[in-house]
């Protein structure tokens, strides 16, 4: 080496040291600045199965500045393309990756806190059990199953690996249902005696049959194995992956199910029964379900009506003293007497400050993820509302009255029934 001279080495010196004195230029937004989020404190999530109601949950939580999204997994590779365009334009990159296969996606990405799943219903209980086996987190779409025994299965696993799972029945996070919930559960109605239920009017009657056969697209296109996952093989028809699965008994669990989910739920937060279920239930006469009566362990029946609604997925809780309505289509609840309605805004901001739950479904998910509290509308309450919608269907099918055991969590002196609380699944797929 080249011998320095004293002034050479004088010069390195100085400019080492005013290079160590010299302040690190950082980005604001890594260390959480200038309203950014540092990195440590970011929920990474991903994404399985995204359509139109998917994509209105995804952008819902692209808003949430603790929130950042890195991965989708979709059969279709249109969905897939459509998300990655998405997020990256919002992030100004190229960096969403893309899956097809949901078990190379879990295996994969070790990186990612929680998932949004919005498949169709026949993925979602699945799907969320092999995500909590995963180490995940998950806001899942509304069904979340398809059998009471799946429900069970949701259940446990959450409560054995330590999972946070909320169900996307966001109105239980929305001020003026929340404020007719609370009328009911404080006694400002009087004593509770009927609760109403909507019902949609799409599909009544399951089809127990299926669509004609189509020739498969490209595997790339979409994977129809995949997309049928658990479900028994069918033909491959172009309508079903535009959303023509619902109807039919191997997708779609009918339109008690589908807005049952929703209302039946509401319904049973009102009445404090967010851990059990409908005990007995009335064939109405008819394959619409319209007018079955569920009666619950506490004595109030539940009726469920498609009519006398100004808008979707409503509820009536009815008491002695008084009654309230209230449904997406109303611009604060209906209450009887009206004096009632004055006392709405007080009850949403008691509600929040009791429960310190915010009237926004997608930050009640996020903020549990970080506290690991359990979510407003988790797996429990998720499987007991929708055992009440499963059993009302079973009820439509065998045509006649049936009992309810919600400890044992089966029907009573009924093997016909019971033969419904779980449907085979297609190998390899088990839950």
């Amino acid at each position: 080496m080249k011998k320095l001279t004293r002034r050479e080495l004088i010069k390195r010196t100085a400019a080492a040291a005013a290079a160590l004195a010299a302040p690190a230029i950082v980005p604001s937004t890594a260390l959480g600045k200038d309203g950014a989020v540092a990195p440590s404190e970011r929920i990474v999530m991903g994404a399985i199965g995204i359509g139109n109601r998917g994509a209105s949950d995804l952008n819902w939580m692209l808003g949430e500045k603790d929130m950042h999204f890195v991965a989708i997994c979709d059969i279709r590779k249109s969905r897939r393309e459509y998300v990655k365009s998405l997020v990256d334009s919002r992030y100004g990159s190229k960096d969403c990756a893309m899956f097809i296969d949901l078990r190379e996606f879990l295996a994969a990405r070790d990186d990612i806190d929680a998932l949004l799943i919005a498949t169709g219903d026949r993925w979602h209980a699945l799907a969320s059990v092999l995500a909590m086996k995963a180490g995940k987190d998950m806001y899942c779409e509304k069904p979340g199953t398809m059998t009471i025994a799946e429900g069970q299965a949701l259940r446990d696993t959450e409560r054995r690996y330590g999972r946070v799972f909320q169900t996307g029945t966001q109105r239980r996070s929305e001020g003026k249902f929340v404020a007719a919930t609370q009328l009911a559960r404080l006694g400002y109605l009087g004593k509770l005696h009927t609760v109403r239920a909507h019902l949609a009017s799409w599909t009544p009657v399951p089809k127990f049959d299926w669509r004609p056969a189509e020739p498969l697209p490209p595997k790339d296109e979409i994977d129809w194995d995949l997309w049928l996952g658990p479900c028994p093989w069918r033909p491959y028809n172009s309508a079903y992956v535009r959303g023509g699965w619902r109807g039919y008994y191997d997708f779609h669990s009918g339109d008690i199910g589908e807005w049952g989910s929703h209302t039946i739920n509401q319904c049973q937060m009102a009445l404090d029964s967010d851990d059990t279920s409908g005990i007995e239930y009335e064939y109405p006469g008819n394959k619409e379900g319209e007018g079955m009566v569920i009666r619950y362990a506490n004595g109030v029946k539940m009726i469920l009506q498609r009519k006398g609604w100004h808008g979707s997925c409503g509820v009536t809780f009815e008491g002695t003293e008084g009654s309230v309505s209230v449904a997406d289509g109303y611009e604060k609840p209906e209450v009887t007497p009206a004096s009632l309605l004055q006392e709405c805004p007080k009850l949403v901001r008691d509600y929040q400050a009791q429960t310190q739950r915010p009237l926004n479904h997608v930050r009640d998910f996020f903020n549990c993820v970080k506290t690991r509290r359990r979510t407003v509308s988790n797996a429990e309450v998720a499987h007991r509302s929708m055992t009440t919608c499963h059993a009302a269907n079973i009820c439509l099918w065998l045509e006649r009255n049936l009992k309810w055991d919600p400890v044992k969590e089966e029907f009573i002196n009924d093997p016909e029934a019971n033969r419904f609380l779980s449907r085979a699944m297609r190998q390899p797929w088990q839950i």
